[in-house]
């Protein structure tokens, strides 16, 4: 009876082995894939902000008096290159948004340029670029989602609080943009 009862404990005990380290390794991936998925907006941000310069070189030609669209441009993007923290490149990716949308309504006012095939061309990028950095933070948000929720089950929840895995932060729109827009005819 001894020798089963030590073979039970046994199995009992490489079950809670394996389980653990099981544990410990999903908790591990998802921590690393959060921030792969972050370096992967990184990189669109950096694609985004190599394009401006071009871009805002190229409206200077056809719009020198919106001297004020260009120079926000231009400090937003500066403000972006020096953010530190999802929390504050979230805030700066924000504010490049809405400057962008500024010198794209300051583009339609002047048909030469929305003609011009570079501004085309670099619009055409921005906007791809946008949709790419718009996946990358579905994207982002959804290993964050699957990696929060690791960390809060039981029993995963108690190797995290053991080996300090904290929760990582979502990236998130402004309240701005959460507004339903008004549409008039």
């Amino acid at each position: 009876m001894s020798i089963i009862l030590t073979i039970v404990l046994v199995v009992v005990v490489l079950f809670i082995i394996i389980t653990a380290v099981h544990m410990y390794n999903n908790l591990v991936s998802l921590r690393n894939r959060v921030k792969n998925s972050y370096s992967q907006i990184d990189v669109q941000l950096k694609r985004r902000n190599d394009l401006i310069p071009n871009l805002v070189e190229t409206v200077k030609g056809y719009a020198a008096h919106e001297k004020g669209v260009l120079e926000e441009v231009t400090k937003a993007r500066a403000g972006l290159m020096n953010a530190n923290g999802i929390e504050e490149t979230s805030a700066a990716d924000n504010q490049l948004t809405g400057a962008l949308k500024s010198l794209f309504a300051v583009a339609e006012n002047y048909p030469d340029l929305k003609a011009n095939s570079n501004f085309q061309q670099l619009q055409s990028e921005l906007s791809e670029t946008e949709d790419k950095i718009s996946y990358a933070r579905q994207f982002y948000n959804d290993v964050v989602l699957k990696y929060n929720n690791a960390c809060e089950k039981f029993p995963s929840n108690i190797f995290a609080k053991i080996f300090n895995f904290e929760e990582a932060e979502f990236f998130e729109a402004p309240a701005g943009d959460r507004e339903v827009p008004e549409v008039k005819f």
